[in-house]
């Protein structure tokens, strides 16, 4: 085999062990969209003792029978829920429901590993404000916990 093809084979061969080990550990969402409706950022040092912090607004819909697939995040988010029921269990698989007109807070770390449902029948519409630190992304997927 010459040495470009045979780089080829190798590269497809571990980037697809990759994407697979990817797969088997995250859980991703299915029928969700999510549109920016607008985003800023605070520069460290505008507010004493606080790093560099990215506020993004965000509004999202989750079909029926649709989720966010298990995440958490790297900085607070603030959420109301517009129209619909979210079903939101944490890390311990308690699954809290949220109605039209409810706000939700998920405090942010890695230990705060949840998921967003909609059990329902109608469209799940949330409106959401990120604030990560600058440069971090909104979620990072991850596993589904033991007890779900």
């Amino acid at each position: 085999m010459m040495p470009i093809a045979r780089g080829v084979v190798v590269g497809a061969v571990l980037g697809g062990l990759l994407v697979g080990v990817g797969r088997a550990e995250a859980t991703p969402g299915s029928d969700i969209t999510a549109v920016t409706l607008g985003q800023a950022q605070i520069p460290a040092g505008v507010v004493p003792f606080v790093a560099g912090t990215d506020l993004v607004v965000r509004e999202i819909t989750i079909g029926p029978g649709g989720s966010t697939g298990w995440h958490f995040h790297d900085g607070p988010v603030f959420g109301f829920i517009r129209s619909g029921t979210l079903t939101h269990p944490g890390p311990d698989c308690v699954a809290p429901v949220y109605r039209a007109g409810d706000f939700i807070y998920e405090p942010a770390g890695e230990w705060n590993v949840h998921i967003g449902r909609n059990l329902g029948t109608e469209p799940l519409v949330l409106d959401v404000v990120y604030a990560p630190p600058t440069g971090d992304p909104l979620f990072r997927d991850a596993p589904a916990p033991d007890c779900a």
